[in-house]
């Protein structure tokens, strides 16, 4: 049974890439599948193994992932593995319901959605393998920094640097502030900056190779969620109904709600946020010196997404 054509919803993380994936996934004809990529996700999803955080696959390493994300496109749940990595009794139940789940899935002709930040690197590899419609996010570098201080999220630099692959096709340009970065434990602020500087590298070459891909801004998906959402809805070929428009306006304007409360395995009902508030959270997270250094060391890149009055406001002191 031939697959409709995958949508892969990828970008840099804590750039509402849940929010949109599932926001998408609300039309009856797309299922989501959540982040195969990541180091730990569900073996009956995915059999391939992932060692790195951004884990790159291309075509000269591409032999032990290819059939293994092709089962997960086709909606094939490996059983077997989830069965075998099962610690109690509540993940073989899981494991049955998620394979009964997924052969529903197979059997209607749904279109897969994949939602996996961690996949952008191979964001090429699946377009060209899979045939896959992408959705690439951007976020604000400040509001980038920010969540990742909110959240304590530092980042383990050496798995690019334990990728020669990765580094000499993308990331050469900034090999030596990798590996400075991956020796020594940097300020997360700073962490925050290069991840985000590496990231967003690479979605300025997408842009410039593919510019067919759909590229979408946090903010402006924020600020305008109905017209955001009805427009990746067209260009994926996707119907944009009353029944997905009242879903957007329901996690999109939620009150009392600043920021999103998702993570791994996050439930639609989780994504409740006021879309709004949630773009300037990042004016309250960082020091106006945290915001400067942030935007002196992305501002090459960043300046071809952002301009300088879009890092204006009054951070706290």
């Amino acid at each position: 049974m031939k697959t409709p054509k995958p949508i892969l919803v990828s970008g840099s993380h804590r750039s509402g890439t849940t929010w949109a994936g599932r926001m998408i996934a609300s039309s009856p004809a797309v299922a989501y599948i959540h982040e195969p990529f990541h180091a730990r996700h569900d073996p009956g999803i995915c059999k391939a193994q992932f060692k790195y955080w951004f884990t790159y696959v291309c075509e000269e390493n591409e032999n032990e992932y290819y059939p293994h994300i092709k089962n997960t496109l086709s909606f094939r749940y490996n059983l077997a593995d989830k069965f075998s990595s099962a610690r109690h009794p509540g993940h073989i139940i899981a494991g049955a319901g998620k394979y009964a789940q997924f052969m529903l899935y197979r059997m209607s002709g749904l279109r897969p959605l994949l939602k996996d930040p961690i996949a952008l690197f191979s964001a090429e590899w699946l377009s060209s393998r899979f045939n896959t419609a992408n959705v690439i996010m951007i976020r604000h570098p400040a509001a980038f920094a920010g969540s990742l201080k909110d959240k304590n999220w530092t980042h383990p630099f050496s798995h690019f640097i334990n990728q020669p692959l990765l580094m000499q096709h993308h990331l050469k340009p900034f090999e030596k502030e990798i590996k400075a970065f991956a020796e020594e434990e940097k300020d997360i602020v700073d962490q925050a900056a290069l991840l985000w500087k590496l990231i967003h590298y690479m979605i300025l070459k997408y842009k410039k190779h593919y510019p067919d891909w759909i590229y979408v801004r946090h903010e402006d998906l924020s600020k305008n969620p109905l017209n955001g959402f009805r427009f990746i809805f067209n260009q994926l070929n996707l119907e944009f109904t009353d029944h997905t428009a009242k879903t957007i306006k329901k996690h999109a304007f939620a009150k009392g709600s600043k920021t999103s409360t998702v993570g791994g395995g996050t439930r639609i009902h989780d994504l409740k946020r006021n879309s709004l508030t949630n773009i300037h959270t990042w004016k309250e997270r960082l020091t106006h010196a945290e915001i400067e250094r942030v935007k002196s060391r992305v501002r090459e890149i960043s300046r071809e997404f952002y301009s300088d009055e879009e890092w204006q406001g009054e951070p706290h002191k």
